[in-house]
């Protein structure tokens, strides 16, 4: 978390210096500071679980992304035809995700996307059930869940 801070701090003072106050000026101090931090503090294996843990998030984030937006044109090519080809359904997802927090995000991630939307979580919270907008194959989209934003938020929670 002191790696965090320094780097936060850094961009703090590259954005008082260029007197520019902006997203984009201050995400380049990050940029700029996190490289900095890079090459003046390298550990025996060469990453620090911080810079592990950024680059992961950076991938959650572009991951995340690429599925909003392809998700978001199959609902709308969906919605403008004449006749819509949803198959529509309720699955349930065996969960990896264990503490409260984790089931959250997944859950909340999941109701982000569009064409799903998180229903509930069992009781013994190892399920979670969903509404999708095309459930062709219950196991594929299961399998897609899983092995996509399961597993990359877990990397970045653990």
């Amino acid at each position: 978390m002191g790696l965090f801070i320094y780097n936060v701090l850094i961009s703090l003072l590259w954005t008082l210096l260029t007197g520019k106050v902006s997203i984009g000026n201050s995400v380049l101090g990050f940029v700029l500071g996190y490289v900095a931090l890079i090459l003046l503090y390298p550990t025996a294996d060469g990453k620090s679980s911080y810079f592990q843990k950024t680059l992961q998030v950076i991938f959650f984030a572009l991951f995340f992304t690429k599925e909003l937006i392809v998700s978001s044109f199959r609902v709308a090519i969906d919605v403008m035809k004449p006749l819509p080809l949803m198959q529509p359904g309720v699955i349930g997802i065996p969960l990896d995700a264990k503490t409260d927090l984790e089931i959250t995000l997944l859950a909340n991630i999941i109701s982000l996307t569009p064409g799903t939307l998180s229903l509930d979580v069992s009781t013994d919270r190892k399920t979670l059930y969903i509404h999708a907008m095309h459930v062709s194959n219950p196991d594929d989209l299961r399998r897609e869940i899983k092995d996509g934003l399961e597993r990359r938020l877990l990397e970045v929670l653990r």
